[in-house]
């Protein structure tokens, strides 16, 4: 092997950038960060960071997520490969993004502060540095087509729900109304939901059954994949 070819040839930073979504009962929300340094410093921005020497792209995908929102095992999966020769102003640097999803309830108040992060709804997005905003509307396109065949919806519920709160989440990535009675006779069709006996009142008088979903049913979904919507 000639390793002079290798040094003969361009250096090239590689980052990833993190979607963040998250449903707060009504709305489906993209978490971004205020940028600590330039250029663009203090303008909105998806959390993300340089790939180390040592890790690969998911597992540099993992550590920012970790870091913004200090859970573990969060779902993600990678996007797209930004790579416009002048899409960073400081150099030439080549994005690779992921889309992940959390229960809103989950992410500590704590590491918001920190990194004076905020929820926006996705019709809201501010104005956001270089290419993210491109970004986030891919992600979005991309979890419209994975929660059409995949139930990783769930990934954005606590872990009990009731079928109301589960339709507001579908009813919001879709950004239009599902029939009810439709909606649940397919969702209980696909028999991943356990009925519990206790009920959400807040909503209403009469209240809502909770659910969770069967973990083994669902990992079998999630793998084979189905018309799910």
């Amino acid at each position: 092997m000639d390793i002079n070819k290798y040094k003969s040839h361009d250096r090239i930073l590689v980052a990833v950038d993190c979607i963040i979504f998250g449903f707060d009962g009504q709305q489906l929300k993209a978490l971004l960060i205020k940028r600590g340094f330039e250029p663009e410093i203090g303008k909105w921005s998806l959390m993300g960071g340089f790939v180390s020497q040592d890790e690969s792209t998911d597992e540099a995908a993992a550590r920012v997520l970790h870091q913004l929102t200090g859970m573990h095992n969060i779902y993600m999966e990678q996007l797209h490969c930004f790579s416009d020769v002048k899409r960073d102003a400081a150099g030439r640097v080549i994005s690779v993004a992921y889309f992940a999803l959390i229960n809103i309830a989950d992410y500590s108040e704590q590491l918001q502060l920190e990194h004076e992060a905020r929820w926006f709804h996705l019709n809201k997005i501010p104005e956001l540095i270089f290419d993210h905003k491109e970004m986030v509307t891919l992600a979005k396109e991309r979890l419209r087509q994975k929660v059409t065949n995949h139930p990783i919806g769930f990934e954005l519920l606590p872990e009990k729900f009731t079928l109301p709160s589960l339709q507001n989440l579908y009813e919001a990535i879709y950004e239009e109304p599902l029939d009810k009675r439709n909606f649940t006779r397919k969702i209980l069709s696909l028999g991943i939901l356990n009925k519990l006996d206790e009920k959400e009142k807040e909503s209403s008088r009469k209240g809502a059954f909770y659910y969770i979903f069967d973990k083994n049913k669902y990992s079998k979904l999630h793998q084979e994949g189905v018309k799910f919507i």
